[in-house]
């Protein structure tokens, strides 16, 4: 018998490998966007951001410190006391400024608002900081010094305010990575559902039912019947078939029976009462 060639076959290998990469590509997606990861990758990104930042901002302050000194010294001999106390004016106002540039390093991190004083302390900090530094250039009239001597405080004072929006954009992200990421499992989750109940749905309709047998009743027995007479007899009450079929709903047949039975229980002679012109003997006649 010849044999066709299967040229379906590197097609269907073909289309099982790219379920396989797509199905690799899903996890690998879904653990990238996981909040978590995604928290953790906006850490290292935030670590990286502050220490730039803080490198770049304390080698403009040390910068400016020179520059400072310079103008506080106004001339004084090296070493004298005025030409020291000069190098502590700088540090003095760097050091208020550090101290708020990390405390809103903590508040930007949990998105917390500060007063406007907090601001105003900054840009006073680095106002001063530049009149310092520019001031013997602009008494001098020396442009190129003005230039140089105000390039780094314009930098400290642009990276202060930038850093700060940085790291609440930052804080951001991670919120709206979160939000995604519950947004599209929630989608997912929806719709796994529907496919669920769809596929279920289906299921019973094109499920072949089958048809349920009729439960037979069973007969109840003699005992029973006569059970149902006991409960239902009190004194005075004439035993009679017709009256016997009414309380325990048996046939004519066994009524006569169970109204003898009855009534040879009950009155201990085993005859029973003549009802409507009808008269069984349930002993002698």
């Amino acid at each position: 018998m010849n044999t066709m060639p299967d040229t379906q076959h590197p097609s269907v290998s073909r289309v099982r490998k790219l379920v396989r990469d797509a199905a690799e590509a899903a996890d690998v997606r879904a653990f990238q966007t996981d909040p978590d990861v995604v928290a953790l990758r906006v850490e290292r990104v935030r670590a990286q951001v502050d220490r730039l930042c803080w490198t770049g901002i304390v080698l403009g302050l040390a910068f400016t410190m020179t520059n400072v000194q310079h103008f506080a010294a106004a001339g004084s001999p090296a070493w004298s006391l005025p030409w020291l106390a000069a190098w502590l004016l700088d540090p003095t106002v760097s050091v208020v400024l550090l101290a708020i540039l990390r405390a809103e390093q903590v508040t930007a991190r949990y998105q917390v608002r500060t007063g406007p004083w907090v601001r105003r302390a900054k840009w006073f900090t680095l106002a001063a900081t530049y009149v310092m530094n520019t001031w013997v250039s602009y008494a001098a009239g020396s442009v190129t010094g003005i230039v140089l001597h105000s390039v780094p405080p314009l930098v400290v004072f642009v990276a202060a305010e930038a850093v700060t929006d940085l790291r609440d954009k930052l804080t951001e992200a991670v919120h709206a990575a979160a939000t995604e990421t519950a947004a599209r499992r929630t989608q997912v989750q929806a719709t796994f559902m529907r496919d669920t109940a769809a596929t279920a749905a289906n299921a019973s309709v094109h499920e072949p039912t089958t048809p349920t047998q009729p439960v037979k009743a069973r007969r109840t027995s003699f005992g029973e019947y006569l059970d149902r007479a006991r409960a239902a007899w009190s004194p005075g009450v004439a035993i009679t078939p017709a009256w016997v079929r009414e309380v325990t709903g048996c046939s004519r047949g066994l009524s006569s029976r169970l109204a003898s039975t009855l009534s040879t229980e009950k009155t201990g002679d085993g005859e029973t009462a003549v009802n409507g012109g009808e008269t069984h003997a349930g002993g002698r006649s």
